[in-house]
C-alpha cells in the first residue's frame, strides 16, 4: 500500500490550514489594534464629557428671549454702541421718538423689563448700562 498520496493530501490540507491560521492571526492583530484605538477614543470622549459637565456652571448663559416688540433689539443695539450709562430720554432720542413724557415713560418701562431679564443694569436710579 502506497501512503504517499495520503501524506501529500495531508500536506496540502496542513499548508492550507496553516495559511488560514496565519491570515486569521493577522486579521486578529489588526482588529485588536483597531479595538485599542476605539477604546482610547472612548476614554478621551469620557474625559471630555466629564470636563465639559464640570464646567457648565462656569459657562455664560444665553440671553433670555426678548419680549415681542420691535423696540427691544433696537434698544440693545443702542447699548452695544454706548460708551457709558444711558437714560430713558437718550434712548428715546436714539429711537427718533419725541421726548414726550409718555414716550420717555414707555421707554423707561422697557429698560426696566430688560433689567429684570438680566440684560441691563440700573446701578444708579435712571441710568442704565448693558450687563457685562
Amino acid at each position: 500500500m502506497n501512503i504517499q498520496p495520503l501524506l501529500d493530501a495531508l500536506d496540502i490540507q496542513e499548508n492550507a490550514a496553516q495559511a488560514l491560521a496565519d491570515d486569521l492571526r493577522t486579521r486578529i492583530d489588526e482588529l485588536a489594534a483597531r479595538l485599542r484605538e476605539a477604546e482610547t477614543h472612548l476614554e478621551h470622549l469620557a474625559i471630555t464629557r466629564k470636563t465639559v459637565t464640570g464646567l457648565t456652571d462656569r459657562l455664560p448663559t444665553g440671553l433670555p428671549d426678548l419680549p415681542q416688540h420691535p423696540d427691544y433689539p433696537r434698544i440693545l443695539a443702542i447699548f452695544n454702541e454706548a460708551t457709558g450709562p444711558l437714560r430713558a430720554q437718550e434712548i428715546c432720542d436714539a429711537l427718533d421718538r419725541e421726548p414726550l413724557p409718555k414716550n420717555i415713560e414707555g421707554t423707561r418701562a422697557k429698560l426696566k423689563r430688560l433689567v429684570k431679564l438680566g440684560i441691563l443694569t440700573e446701578d444708579t436710579v435712571g441710568f442704565f448700562t448693558k450687563r457685562q
